[in-house]
């Protein structure tokens, strides 16, 4: 079992993830009810693990689903819950379970979730994740030297913020997250063309992209008073007031933010570096589906 999502960008195909979140609920038909409208355009579909620091359906058995229903998952790996043992069974077990796809994050926070009294684990960093994951692909062993039979292949990846870069900008995150193991990054929502622009310049000037495939983030806004929240409360979002103005102004918000999604991909596709596009927005695969589908008719 190999990825797909790493075999067309090896191929220098643009590629489109998404991203479903496990629901609060016991039943796997509600999963795949979740992504029909994927299916056949998504290249991959990210699977949140205890977004925003709640419970919901495991993220493993999630992922587990979509690729038994013929959907190649991506499953997010954050620190916060599991310390390195468990880590490490659910790394061998997902690949068991058809997963080709890692994203290792942080992860939010337990402060900001439902249940803030929770004990955070964080037995290993977001570093730490990353270079167990390459040493039992690479090394085809645990962290302890004990052999691993029929090791995983993991397309592994990172996650990663553009912003406006300085002459003093080195990359250095960026790089010692590849050295750890990241092969492709998946970014943080990026609705500022110019931002994206001169962070792409500067990392090509780095030979950064050249280390790894950078596919960025990017989500329908469904109105003005959503980008207006997403400024204020999501780390690293910037929507320009000149996207929120003309969202306000049209007659239906939420078509409006398709079309803002679909011209920015246009723009973004020309970018030097930028070899796919994550589309993001809880409960909004319908939504996304209309925008890859514009790109893949």
């Amino acid at each position: 079992m190999k990825s797909k999502l790493r075999k067309s960008l090896i191929e220098n195909k643009f590629v489109f993830t998404a991203e479903t979140s496990p629901p609060d609920s016991g039943n796997k038909k509600i999963i795949t009810e979740q992504v029909k409208y994927l299916e056949g355009l998504a290249d991959a579909i990210n699977v949140t693990d205890g977004a925003g620091a709640k419970s919901h359906m495991s993220a493993l058995a999630t992922a587990a689903i979509l690729a038994q229903n013929s959907v190649e998952p991506i499953l997010q790996f954050t620190t916060r819950d599991r310390n390195r043992i468990a880590i490490q069974g659910d790394l061998l077990g997902g690949w068991a379970l058809d997963i080709p796809n890692i994203l290792c994050l942080y992860g939010d926070e337990v402060k900001g979730g439902d249940q803030p009294d929770t004990k955070e684990v964080r037995d290993l960093d977001t570093i730490g994740l990353l270079k167990t994951a390459k040493e039992i692909k690479l090394n085809k062993m645990y962290p302890s030297g004990r052999k691993i039979e029929d090791a995983p292949e993991f397309f592994i990846g990172g996650a990663d913020t553009p912003f406006k870069v300085n002459n003093d900008f080195n990359g250095e995150n960026l790089v010692k997250k590849i050295n750890a193991g990241v092969e492709f990054f998946q970014t943080q929502y990026v609705f500022d063309e110019g931002i994206l622009k001169n962070y792409m310049a500067k990392l090509n000037d780095l030979q950064i992209t050249e280390k790894a495939y950078f596919i960025i983030g990017l989500g329908v806004i469904k109105s003005a008073k959503s980008a207006r929240w997403m400024n204020k409360n999501l780390f690293g979002i910037n929507i320009p007031e000149n996207i929120i103005d003309r969202i306000e102004q049209s007659n239906d918000e939420s078509l409006e933010g398709i079309k803002i999604c679909i011209e920015l991909i246009e723009k973004y596709k020309s970018i030097d570096g930028v070899k796919g596009i994550h589309l993001m927005g809880y409960k909004q695969e319908k939504e996304i589906a209309s925008v890859i589908s514009h790109f893949k008719r």
